[in-house]
């Protein structure tokens, strides 16, 4: 094995070591967050140098290589960074556990970037719980009455979930002979759509490893947990929750979906997870009735919201249901009802956005609810009070919404876009009616933070980091919507080994 291939989790790894150390003999707690930004840097450039490397595999097939894998890692890499930017004055109500919370967000997000790269149903299950169970302690690290019951209803929903995922994932490896996605989709390639058919006992088990992962992204029916355990986290955590949870489960879609045959097939030729195609036609159903679900239930739930962060949970639960229209898009073009090649891209770019515009928000909403809490209504004259916080949180909600000239307009229209390719017209009019839905409650939040009048007129500050998290989301939500080339050649350069 070459171990230069797994340099950045490497380094990741050591500098949660490292923290954990320093804070055991640093008087200067804000050093671990200088610590842990340098790690990071580091692991980012190093997964930057690896990224022109041809797809490789790792421990015979257990992780590979590639530049999906290295797509992930920038993404994963940078939203550490950003949610400890965004947390620099926050963290200071955790006088006691400093070391503690930067570590937990390091080995998270380490499991994240070895979920983008497993290909094997042993390092999927591996690498989740790695990403889970810190996120687990980070949930009720402040100890408090909320945090407390957040954490533990988290803590017993994930259980089950994983208990569910296990069972899943052992059936399809019992009923197929291998761990490896490309030894599965092998066998199930072999098939012919009666054949698979008569095997409940492998299509069960394919349910159960898409419920499992429909946890993880937070879709309809699989939501209930989200909002409870956003309101009680540290808003920092609710932000990688919200975007780095949800992002890892869609990268194992992508991988279980779209999994690549190499020892069978030329290299880039596609060999899906739930084939032959015939099946693939049935899966896209079913996942576009998914997206249709959670579009709708999250937009409706959020509207009557009071508690900012939970209307960001039912909001997330929505944009889940926008980004599965991709995953189903994928499926049925490659079904033969359209042309695939763009799909995948649809999925990435949009992922980019919707981080991107999350960063924006959840970094301001950190900052306000110091000071002002997390009731909607206290954010009335907020731009008066603190008019970065102000421009950068109404970007983000306007690009969430899918207006232009922000980032969730082109992400949307793209992802739309493609559905219309795929014969979805009827998922592409309920996403069209939601987005509609959603921008009555994003643009009254707006219309607060610009309109209402503030209960207590004095400035909310905040140090030089939130603001670096801060103007990084803001920035990157417009760049991403006025000069969407360099964000679509990224999803590009992630979605190659997918093409033909």
């Amino acid at each position: 094995m070459n171990i230069l291939l797994l340099l950045p989790e490497i380094i990741l790894a050591a500098t949660a070591l490292l923290v954990v150390l320093g804070d055991l003999f640093l008087n200067r707690k804000g050093l671990l967050t200088i610590i842990s930004l340098v790690g990071l840097a580091t692991s980012l450039i190093f997964a930057i140098i690896l990224a022109g490397r041809e797809p490789q595999a790792i421990w015979q097939g257990l992780l590979m290589a590639d530049r999906f894998a290295t797509f992930m890692k920038l993404i994963f890499l940078s939203l550490a960074a950003l949610v400890i930017l965004a947390s620099a004055d926050y963290v200071k109500r955790l006088s006691h556990f400093h070391g503690e919370f930067h570590a937990l967000i390091l080995l998270s997000v380490l499991g994240m970037m070895l979920l983008g790269s497993s290909s094997s149903l042993i390092t999927i299950f591996v690498s989740l719980e790695l990403a889970s169970v810190p996120l687990y302690a980070l949930t009720g690290l402040l100890k408090d009455q909320r945090g407390t019951e957040s954490a533990l209803k988290f803590v017993l929903l994930s259980a089950v979930n994983s208990a569910v995922l296990l069972y899943g994932l052992a059936l399809v490896f019992g009923f197929t002979g291998t761990a490896s996605l490309s030894g599965v989709a092998s066998a199930v390639w072999s098939l012919t759509a009666n054949e698979i058919w008569s095997q409940p006992g492998l299509m069960f088990g394919s349910i159960l490893v898409l419920a499992g992962f429909g946890f993880k992204i937070a879709a309809v029916p699989f939501h209930l947990w989200a909002p409870d355990v956003y309101e009680g986290s540290p808003t920092p955590i609710a932000l990688l929750l919200s975007v780095g949870s949800k992002l890892a489960g869609f990268a194992v879609l992508i991988r279980l979906l779209l999994s690549i045959s190499v020892p069978v097939t030329p290299p880039g030729i596609i060999v899906e997870f739930f084939t032959p195609l015939a099946i693939s036609h049935d899966w896209g159903i079913a996942l576009a009735v998914l997206a249709a679900l959670s579009m709708t239930i999250g937009n409706l739930s959020a509207i009557p919201q009071s508690n900012i962060k939970r209307l960001l949970a039912y909001s997330g639960i929505a944009h889940s249901g926008y980004m599965l229209i991709a995953v189903s898009a994928t499926s049925l073009a490659f079904s033969g009802l359209a042309n695939g090649d763009v799909q995948i891209e649809a999925l990435l770019f949009y992922m980019l956005a919707f981080a991107m515009a999350e960063v924006a928000v959840f970094t301001a909403v950190t900052v306000a609810s110091q000071r002002v809490g997390d009731r909607i209504a206290d954010y009335a004259g907020l731009g008066r009070r603190a008019p970065v916080l102000g421009i950068a949180l109404t970007i983000g909600l306007i690009s969430l919404t899918g207006i232009p000239p922000a980032a969730g307009f082109i992400a949307k229209f793209y992802v739309f876009s493609q559905a219309a390719e795929s014969g979805l017209w009827w998922l592409v009019v309920i996403a069209v009616l939601n987005t509609i839905i959603s921008a009555y409650y994003y643009l009254r939040i707006a219309r607060l933070i610009w309109q209402g009048e503030p209960s207590d007129g004095a400035p909310i500050t905040s140090g030089v980091a939130p603001k670096v998290a801060l103007f990084i989301g803001a920035f990157g939500v417009l760049l991403l919507g006025v000069l969407p080339f360099w964000g679509m050649k990224l999803a590009e350069f992630g979605a190659a080994i997918f093409l033909p």
